[in-house]
């Protein structure tokens, strides 16, 4: 098809951006990632500020490289609205570092991956910033209080030294994939977020586990039970293992900086939607085992119900992006379970 200018009418949504053009004329071969650029530096402000929708009927148009400006529904003459999304209220980390395929783990109470696009106006945070923030809890709680906790007459037991290893390692992995593994599609969400999602891990996984595993009278105090013990820890190691060969394969769906999306295929995905989070649930299931704690019970059942919804829309958004293509999952996390 022949390439040919488009011009568009331009208006803003809400408080208009500083330097907004009136009109904007683009190739139609040109992408929407090439929409939301011409506006941002038209308007001298970060992509990521810009939610565009069309005047037409109101639906969102996303900013991707993969999606043509033909294929929005956009014609010659046709109006955009530009809503500025709010400042960054926190710096982003270094874009490179940290592109990925989508969260492996949606920040608690975002059950959506569109990132600027979706989020309601106001002062935005960068989404890896975020994860390295909410994780950032566990991995100096642990620590601390096991220090904190242990009587003077007697080190912390076999079990509680254990426990505060295997839960430190967990989530070392998770900042390390965080800064140096993961793709995320989008940019930023409501700064309101970090707080909400900071409290499930810092308190339900940070202080909560830690508090109940480490006390001189817990139950991991006490003698270990080999026959418990190291099962547990063979679950956490296979859990934790298949957890980043899933985030591998992942990563490998998406180009540093694209957007393309892809169907994944390997280990674990030809049982579940979101072998990511069945290991998830395996390694959890190891450290309940080892820390003998109702406050690990409560946590790893808190993640799982959140995680099988995240799959469940995983699952639906892949049969309707991708239709015969993909192979329909009965489960989508737990293989005959859910």
């Amino acid at each position: 098809m022949a390439s040919k200018t488009l011009t568009f009418s331009v208006r803003p949504r809400g408080k208009p951006l500083n330097k907004l053009p009136e009109e904007l004329s683009l190739s139609s071969t040109s992408s929407s990632s090439d929409l939301y650029f011409q506006l941002a530096s038209s308007s001298k402000t970060s992509v990521h500020r810009l939610r565009i929708t069309k005047g037409s009927d109101g639906s969102f148009i996303p900013n991707t490289s993969s999606l043509p400006i033909s294929d929005t529904g956009l014609r010659d003459g046709s109006t955009i609205h530009v809503k500025d999304l709010g400042t960054l209220s926190l710096p982003l980390l270094p874009l490179h570092l940290h592109q990925f395929h989508s969260a492996p783990y949606p920040t608690l109470f975002q059950t959506t991956a569109n990132g600027p696009s979706s989020s309601p106006p106001g002062p935005q945070i960068s989404w890896r910033l975020v994860f390295v923030l909410e994780y950032l809890g566990p991995l100096l709680i642990h620590p601390l209080l096991y220090i904190l906790l242990s009587s003077r007459d007697s080190s912390q037991s076999f079990l509680q030294t254990l426990s505060c290893i295997l839960i430190t390692l967990h989530f070392a992995k998770r900042e390390l994939e965080t800064l140096f593994l993961h793709r995320f599609s989008s940019a930023t969400m409501p700064l309101f977020n970090l707080f909400k999602n900071s409290a499930h891990y810092w308190l339900l996984a940070g202080l909560n586990i830690a508090f109940w595993t480490y006390r001189p009278n817990s139950p991991a105090a006490g003698a270990s039970n080999p026959w418990i013990t190291w099962p547990s820890v063979v679950l956490y190691v296979i859990g934790e293992l298949g957890n980043l060969n899933a985030h591998l394969i992942l990563r490998s769906l998406r180009s540093a900086g694209g957007n393309e999306r892809g169907i994944p295929h390997g280990f674990g995905y030809g049982l579940v939607t979101c072998p990511n989070y069945m290991f998830e649930t395996l390694a959890w299931i190891g450290i309940c085992g080892v820390t003998w704690s109702l406050a690990s019970v409560l946590f790893a059942a808190v993640a799982v119900a959140q995680m099988g919804v995240w799959a469940q829309k995983r699952e639906v958004r892949y049969r309707r992006e991708f239709g015969g293509k993909y192979q329909k999952k009965k489960s989508v996390m737990l293989p005959g379970l859910w």
